[in-house]
């Protein structure tokens, strides 16, 4: 590990003109703290099989774990009763429909950053209270590797976008999956979209043969709120406290790229409409980020740009779930079409309802909190580290949902993705 030290020649070294300090900027770290709600309730998940409505954003924070000991939390989803009702006189003893659920398990894992604050001599030569830095930068590190944590999760892929700003190394990296916590599961084939000219392809497999031409337009978000609005069991829209149209109005989230954002306002017609459809409501009196920044709305699709990219590059491989291992979610590898127009990729966007990833938390023995600040001063009380640490896993939801047939489908509950071509 290579320590820091401050010489006599580097530049933070003590001047008579030294006065300023500057740091570097990155992209934003905590995106996703303005998806999260609190985990539901037994009383809302009765609610909401009552055909009432609940509260619920895209991530669940749920800490259960911060109280007791264990390193996995078991989450629940009971599914509907369906079925024809026993009429009149006919006899109904013995004719009912058994309650049936799917379980999935969130585990829990310990993730430590260490800053080297060097010696008293790294100290003594510089004017900048190099503990304080360091513990802004802990401050900055820690919500940018959760953030990121969690659009991968849902993403269901790391991507290839680089940068000294992302705490996530790539999929291919020897560490990826110990720093991810709960496996990275590529979406299920029910929740996954390719832009194939101006129609959505399902599955991943149109991958293979996307091309440059395969941009997001204002058409695709109709598209999806046809396809939301046909399914036998949509997305959970995304409910946010004070927003005055939640329960009658439904809204989903899609988080874009800036590249896939961009491609949205070059369209010259109903762009203006797109843009003042998110300014509508937000003026409605809600409060929440999610409508600060930019946005746009369109068929009550809320589309959010972010600052990160999960991208892949002409001959890049991804896993995906095909239409012949739907029922058993088992992945495969695609590879991203090779003969890709040169200068593109694919980005991917997600569309998010209520509930698509579960954030736990556990105890730190350390501070009785989930998140801990330590420090340890060495080689005889002349130098000092300090850390930063939290206790907690992500996990995309996924859950067993029964289709018209009454075959069970692995189906992931809260998030859709949409592969789209983009000019690098």
């Amino acid at each position: 590990m290579a320590a820091t030290s401050i010489n006599t020649a580097d530049a933070v070294t003590v001047k008579k003109f030294s006065a300023a300090l500057f740091a570097t900027t990155i992209r934003t770290p905590n995106e996703m703290k303005n998806l999260t709600g609190n985990a539901p309730t037994q009383s809302e998940a009765e609610a909401k099989m009552k055909g009432q409505t609940a509260p619920g954003m895209p991530i669940v924070r749920v800490t259960d774990l911060s109280k007791c000991a264990g390193d996995k939390i078991s989450v629940d989803m009971f599914n509907i009763v369906g079925g024809r009702p026993v009429m009149g006189d006919r006899t109904a003893s013995g004719k009912g429909d058994k309650l049936t659920f799917s379980s999935m398990d969130v585990a829990i894992d310990q993730a430590t950053k260490v800053v080297d604050l060097g010696g008293r001599m790294t100290q003594q030569r510089t004017v900048h209270q190099l503990r304080t830095i360091g513990m802004a930068a802990l401050a900055g590190y820690m919500p940018r590797l959760e953030s990121q944590q969690c659009l991968v999760h849902m993403a269901g892929a790391r991507g290839v976008q680089g940068g000294i700003d992302w705490a996530v190394p790539l999929q291919s990296d020897a560490e990826f999956a110990e720093i991810m916590v709960n496996p990275v599961r590529a979406p299920t084939f029910n929740r996954h979209w390719v832009v194939n000219g101006a129609n959505l392809t399902a599955g991943g497999q149109q991958l293979g043969s996307i091309a440059s031409t395969d941009a997001f337009t204002l058409a695709h978000l109709d598209a999806l709120r046809i396809w939301l609005d046909d399914l036998e069991f949509p997305l959970q829209p995304v409910q946010i406290a004070d927003d005055p149209y939640a329960a009658d109005e439904p809204m989903w989230v899609l988080l874009a790229s800036p590249r896939m954002y961009a491609q949205l306002l070059a369209q010259a017609s109903g762009i203006r409409a797109f843009q003042q459809n998110a300014w509508n409501r937000a003026s409605a009196g809600s409060k929440h980020p999610l409508f600060k920044g930019e946005v746009g709305m369109w068929n009550g699709i809320l589309v959010k740009k972010i600052s990160r990219s999960i991208r892949f590059l002409p001959s890049d491989t991804t896993q995906i779930v095909t239409s012949a291992n739907a029922a058993a979610a088992t992945e495969t590898t695609q590879t991203v079409n090779a003969g890709l127009t040169a200068g593109f990729g694919v980005e991917r966007s997600l569309l998010l309802g209520a509930q698509a990833l579960c954030n736990v938390y556990g105890r730190n023995a350390g501070s009785d909190f989930y998140y801990e600040y330590m420090e340890d001063v060495y080689d005889f009380k002349r130098k000092r580290e300090i850390a930063g640490a939290f206790m907690g896993g992500k996990a995309k939801t996924r859950f067993a949902v029964p289709d018209a047939a009454g075959n069970t489908i692995p189906t992931d509950h809260g998030v859709a993705v949409i592969d789209v071509a983009v000019r690098l």
